[in-house]
């Protein structure tokens, strides 16, 4: 495809991805936003009635079972379906699930929050992978075509809260989930009609199983994995009595024992070189901190909006504000301020490094965080300014710069090269770890304050942010043994 340029100078089947992944992602942020909202709104105002705490907890771990599935999702795509296939698979059950969410009936509002989760993670890593397979690794405008291709998921997000919300305002939450359907079908839509232009990019499998018994050895391993985590809930739900908080701690422990599995795979495997081994202690710290990092960015859809809704003044100067809207501010500030950021990073190449970038990325997450603590503090019993919202959502968007974009190529550099698949894994885990924290602090801080529970975890992150100002200078030194063995991930990494 290295001749089209049918798409502002790019393949033509970019603008194909770019309207697949823009209508997903509406479809995504639209449910996320108003999900909290509905799960704890009593059943006479349409909701299903859960309190706070549990409501928060689902949420947070509606959105750690999203990372999780995605690990699956890569999986099928790379060895049974394609890249194409599992897009479109993961397309028609995020539709189910959000076809499911818009039926009035408690039953189908489960069915389809389980669906959603299991479609997202499907469908989440094969678009960017589409992308990349557009351009060979020479084609000079492969960077630019990921700066557009992201484009398309902060359009699709910026613009969801405010189209669900005012549905939901006016018609309920199953009109807004309507809308989220309706995203999807779109999406949809989009893909089959320019599929043509992929000329069969992502049709067959990167690594197809193609011996029968190996396939059947796969599927066994698949059902082992499904029997071992029902095994696993069913344990909890009969030490806890409560079903719902069962899947909670289920799902919990999983996303956080898998991460330290595959670490101890890594280590202790004898595929890893001494060296490499030794750089992977240097990722460690990184892990963590992206893990804390995401356990706060990611509360948005959770205690942030129930902030919102509950202790801010949404009548503000004469203004008429939906608790939705806030979870808009992060997108739009990528679109303004990603190009600042990349002239940033370029000026700087060299002298803010990995280290850094995860030290202030965390250090901001921790400060939003005290922020949080302090609107707390002054609202006291009364409500707090909409302004204390923009301006954490501003602050944790500033940290998502400074870490989220280098987080992929940090894994890719410091990764055993025997373990790089598993590693790209292990990074996406990192959200889903540090989401799975949340819906566990949460219910074990059930009854305290605001004040506390956002100046405990904002304190957690800038506490580590300072271990790792301390660490920066060890963890450098494997960063750069790395890029002497592998100067190009060098380049990807800064």
């Amino acid at each position: 495809m290295q001749q089209d340029r049918r798409f502002f100078g790019h393949p033509g089947a970019l603008g194909i991805i770019f309207g697949t992944e823009l209508w997903e992602r509406f479809s995504y942020y639209g449910m996320r936003a108003i999900l909290l909202l509905y799960l704890t709104a009593t059943v006479a105002d349409g909701g299903l009635g859960l309190g706070e705490t549990m409501g928060e907890a689902v949420v947070s771990i509606y959105g750690a079972s999203v990372f999780l599935f995605s690990i699956a999702g890569g999986w099928i795509a790379d060895r049974l379906l394609g890249t194409s296939k599992t897009l479109l698979l993961g397309s028609f059950i995020i539709i189910a699930g959000h076809t499911a969410l818009a039926v009035p009936w408690a039953p189908a509002s489960w069915l389809g929050i389980v669906l959603v989760a299991v479609g997202s993670g499907v469908f989440k890593p094969n678009p960017s992978a589409l992308v990349g397979a557009l351009y060979t690794p020479e084609d000079k405008r492969r960077s630019a075509g990921f700066s557009i291709f992201y484009m398309s998921i902060n359009i699709g997000s910026l613009v969801a809260p405010w189209a669900v919300s005012f549905l939901r305002v006016r018609w309920g939450y199953h009109a807004g989930f309507s809308a989220a359907a309706f995203g999807m079908l779109l999406a949809i839509i989009a893909f089959l009609w320019g599929r043509g232009l992929l000329k069969h990019v992502g049709e067959t499998p990167a690594n197809p199983m193609i011996d029968a018994a190996d396939r059947v050895d796969a599927w066994k391993k698949v059902g082992m994995v499904i029997a071992g985590v029902m095994v696993l809930y069913a344990i909890i739900a009969v030490i806890q009595g409560d079903p719902l908080g069962a899947i909670i701690d289920a799902i919990s422990l999983i996303c956080l024992i898998t991460p330290v599995a595959l670490f101890v795979t890594m280590f202790r495997s004898a595929k890893v070189t001494p060296g490499e081994r030794h750089r992977l202690q240097a990722f460690v710290p990184l892990f963590i901190a992206a893990m804390l990092f995401f356990m706060i960015f990611e509360q948005a859809a959770s205690t942030l909006t129930t902030f919102a809704k509950s202790r801010t003044e949404l009548d503000w100067l004469g203004i008429t504000i939906n608790p939705e809207w806030f979870q808009s501010i992060n997108p739009f500030t990528i679109v303004v301020l990603t190009p600042l950021f990349a002239w940033l990073w370029v000026r700087t190449d060299g002298i803010i490094r990995v280290g850094h970038k995860f030290t202030v990325g965390l250090g901001l997450a921790g400060v939003s965080f005290l922020m949080m603590m302090a609107a707390s503090m002054v609202a006291g019993d009364g409500l707090a300014s909409p302004l204390w919202l923009v301006a954490v959502y501003i602050v944790q968007t500033l940290g998502e710069l400074c870490l989220s974009p280098v987080g992929l190529a940090a894994t890719s550099l410091l990764a055993p090269k025997a373990f790089q698949s598993q590693a790209m894994a292990l990074w996406l885990l990192a959200s889903a770890a540090g989401q799975s924290i949340t819906a566990q602090t949460i219910q074990a801080m059930e009854g305290t304050s605001d004040t506390l529970y956002f100046g405990v975890l904002g304190g957690a992150g800038l506490g580590f942010a300072v271990v790792l100002v301390l660490l920066t200078p060890w963890i450098h030194r494997h960063t750069e043994t790395a890029a002497e063995e592998t100067p190009d991930a060098h380049a990807t990494t800064e």
